[in-house]
């Protein structure tokens, strides 16, 4: 197997370190006579006052800025089901993202089953070892089942990045880009190109953001989703989500792929990466100044150029080395910082959506334009933003269990961020 010089760096890093997170007490230790205090005896009217309220473990201890990132390694980045030891590394590098982002204490755990049941059971008993639950590269359908139960019974976050972090992105690039374009909500025209993770949650969170579920076509390896489908009835016990949006989508039950792009405003396509899975010939058949998501890594179904020959205004990509980069890193640390901050119970999508509109909020201040529609991951200004957003609109909702003002949540995470920042740059 050829190995880039990438390649060949990234496995001598992992060599040399041995891994990439540890943990590093916060404490300072003079000598032994600390631990009177910090262990036993003195750590013991600690544990009696958490005993006497639970919650009180999130002002005690480290859980109050803890979470873990869950995997079974069956949908790891463009690697597929490479199981959980090998998940691992990437696990760590989003603990990394984790840290230097939002200053966010991310343990990895790669658990050594795919049942979607023994998942949740595991993640509900290490509840009170955490503040907040990153779900991270589960296959489809079985995380949207994992994500609904562990929603359900645990009282801390639980977020899935592939779902809730890849739309929030979306949505803030979007949000800009229909208005560069001079686009309603209540009237844009969407194509969900992709039916796993990502775009069935991007459905619901652009139908909660204002564009009608009936104005969405979503299409899968088959077609278009419509009523009346050979498989509607096999969908409906195998993906009931996907046939929720099935039930509701597609309003005058288009059956033909090229039907679906006649006239439409906006393909968000989140597929598989290869450059020819859109064709220039269905970007022509969308309405004027037509708006471009092609989200696949490590390549984007159709290349910015050749959808703008093809009549696209606005073109976005998951890649940093292209403009307008949809990348879910803008929002998962920051909305983690502000749930954990606030002591959220949850994280709902009215959170999301607030967390959308502070990065299109920041992109709009620093001046948009074609190229320009979603802040970049090196604005690290944008994050105690979106974090502070997104802890004001937990405590509007009552899903907080701390309240702070806006001024407090904001400085909390500035710190806390460049601290994180700071920390990781010095060593060596």
């Amino acid at each position: 197997m050829h190995l880039s010089e990438l390649d060949k760096k990234a496995i001598e890093i992992s060599s040399k370190y041995r891994g990439k997170i540890q943990i590093l007490p916060k404490v300072p230790i003079k000598s032994l006579d600390d631990f009177s205090v910090l262990y036993t005896p003195g750590v013991a009217a600690v544990s009696k006052e958490i005993a006497k309220n639970k919650d009180l473990s999130f002002q005690y201890t480290y859980r109050w800025n803890s979470i873990a990132i869950v995997t079974d390694g069956t949908r790891v980045l463009g690697l597929g089901d490479i199981g959980p030891e090998a998940a691992m590394p990437v696990m760590e590098g989003k603990a990394l993202l984790f840290k230097y982002l939002g200053g966010v204490d991310a343990v990895p755990l790669t658990v050594g089953t795919k049942d979607p049941d023994k998942i949740v059971e595991v993640v509900t008993i290490l509840q009170p070892a955490f503040g907040g639950i990153n779900l991270e590269d589960i296959e489809s359908p079985k995380c949207f089942y994992i994500l609904e139960k562990l929603r359900e019974k645990l009282e801390i976050p639980v977020w899935h990045d592939d779902q809730q972090g890849t739309a929030g992105a979306t949505l803030a690039g979007l949000i800009i880009a229909l208005e560069l374009t001079g686009r309603e909500t209540k009237n844009t025209k969407v194509i969900l190109y992709g039916a796993g993770a990502a775009n069935i949650a991007t459905a619901r969170l652009l139908y909660k953001y204002g564009i009608p579920y009936e104005n969405m076509i979503v299409i899968d390896s088959r077609g278009p989703l419509y009523k009346g489908r050979e498989d509607e009835d096999e969908m409906k016990l195998e993906n009931p989500w996907k046939y929720e949006l099935l039930e509701k989508t597609n309003k005058d039950g288009v059956t033909k792929l090229e039907d679906a792009f006649k006239g439409a405003d906006v393909l968000i396509a989140a597929s598989r990466p290869d450059p020819g899975v859109i064709k220039p010939e269905w970007i022509r058949l969308m309405s004027k100044d037509s708006i471009v998501f092609a989200l696949a890594n490590p390549t984007p179904e159709i290349w910015p150029e050749e959808a703008k020959k093809a009549g696209a205004k606005i073109v976005a990509t998951g890649r940093s080395d292209l403009p307008n980069q949809v990348n879910n890193s803008l929002i998962f640390p920051a909305v983690f910082r502000g749930a954990l901050d606030v002591r959220a119970k949850t994280i709902t999508d009215e959170m999301v959506i607030e967390a959308s509109r502070e990065l299109a909020s920041f992109a709009r201040q620093r001046g948009t334009n074609e190229n320009y529609i979603i802040p970049k991951m090196t604005e690290w200004e944008v994050y105690p933003k979106v974090a502070a957003a997104v802890g004001m609109k937990a405590m509007q909702q009552g899903v907080a269990r701390f309240k702070l003002s806006y001024e407090e949540l904001y400085e909390s995470a500035r710190t806390m961020i460049e601290h994180a920042r700071k920390l990781l740059a010095s060593l060596t």
